[in-house]
């Protein structure tokens, strides 16, 4: 095979030396892989298989878990602290928890990239990972349907939550603005004081595909959160 472009998601112990890497690639989506070597201190592929580093990478096997055949940087690895960092290591969690093995998705993967050149800039930080989070939920036939579960139109001046069922809003009196759900309908995510009825949506439409397991990177951001009040 050609060399693939991917960015490493998880990466833990495999046997003695080894690891177990799960990759975003361009072409085949979340794969799977063990990286002889990984494990081992001072290793090429331990210094390649870093979060948020672009690389190429090539594979064997036709089961679900490959073998790394080669791994090059393809350009620097993000440069990531405080809050950029915690909200790569979301990025990177819900990635690996919510993509199948091997569904391709080349939005995923150019949201991601686009994510990875946004988290260094505060300003521009929570709308790149709003872009990344509905590209997995498009990657998994999964978007919010703007409208309530019968397909009626939203109603502006009514508040709204969403409905996991039907993927749509039903009436709700702590909910979301109707006219918020329509700006991101839209796609128009720019209007101020639209982010956190943007973040709202896509939790709740991400929630059921991530299951009960609390968020690892989600718990870092609350204590992080809590260390900044005090």
């Amino acid at each position: 095979m050609s060399a693939e472009p991917a960015f490493l998601l998880h990466r833990r112990p495999y046997r003695e030396t080894s690891a177990l890497v799960d990759l975003l690639t361009l072409n085949h989506g979340r794969i799977r892989a063990v990286a002889q070597g990984g494990q081992r201190p001072g290793s090429k592929s331990r210094q390649r298989l870093q979060p948020f580093t672009p690389l190429f990478v090539t594979w064997r096997g036709e089961r679900e878990l490959k073998r790394l055949m080669l791994m090059e940087s393809r350009g620097h690895t993000a440069l990531l602290a405080g809050e950029g960092l915690l909200c790569g290591l979301y990025a990177n969690e819900i990635a690996t928890r919510l993509l199948p093995l091997e569904l391709a998705s080349p939005e995923a993967f150019a949201f991601y990239s686009a994510l990875l050149e946004a988290l260094p800039a505060p300003a521009e930080r929570a709308l790149a990972l709003r872009r990344f989070e509905w590209a997995l939920l498009e990657t998994l036939d999964a978007t919010p349907r703007f409208c309530t579960p019968d397909g009626a139109v939203l109603d502006p001046q009514i508040r709204y939550r969403f409905d996991p069922q039907s993927r749509a809003f039903v009436p709700a009196e702590q909910g979301i603005e109707g006219r918020a759900l329509r700006y991101i309908d839209q796609g128009d995510w720019q209007p101020a004081g639209l982010a956190s009825a943007l973040k709202a949506v896509m939790r709740s439409a991400l929630a059921p595909h991530l299951g009960a397991t609390v968020l690892r990177s989600r718990e870092l951001m609350l204590d992080l959160a809590r260390r900044r009040q005090r």
